[in-house]
């Protein structure tokens, strides 16, 4: 059974991930504002950053309890999930509250920052004070972004 895993974990590791233009075909049509190729690595690397401190808030549950709770941080989803009906609520929900949001292409890209072997459809990003600049570039990039009509 070991080596099964084993198997799994090698076969995983060698197959290439999608590149960010290939994961565009897998958007949904609500995934707007989507954050350019850079910006979804600054994303990703404050979720990392924001994971060794635990200053996220993963899945739409939790997700959804602390921005009714007021809670503030940059809401990050993930552009290939479906069904859409899933979390169409969330940016909803940001835009009433005026908390920044953006879509990453993957998921699974998503899931494997936070530092989770699952795929994670939304997170919400905390600020703290050991990665406050980078945090703060992310929020001026994302608040920047246009929002959808």
């Amino acid at each position: 059974m070991a080596r099964e895993k084993l198997e799994a974990v090698a076969d995983a590791e060698a197959t290439p991930e999608l590149s960010y233009r290939e994961q565009l075909d897998f958007l949904n049509p609500i995934a707007q504002p989507l954050a350019s190729r850079k910006l979804t690595r600054k994303l990703l690397k404050c979720i990392r950053k924001a994971a060794k401190h635990k200053q996220l808030r993963r899945g739409v549950k939790e997700v959804q309890k602390f921005i009714n709770k007021g809670e503030k941080g940059i809401t990050v989803l993930a552009g290939d999930t479906l069904p859409i009906d899933v979390y169409c609520h969330i940016p909803i929900m940001c835009e009433d509250r005026s908390l920044p949001y953006a879509y990453v292409p993957s998921k699974t890209d998503l899931g494997i920052a936070a530092g989770s072997k699952r795929p994670t459809c939304v997170i919400m990003i905390k600020p703290h004070e050991d990665y406050q600049e980078t945090y703060d570039e992310c929020l001026e990039e994302v608040s920047a972004l246009p929002l959808p009509l």
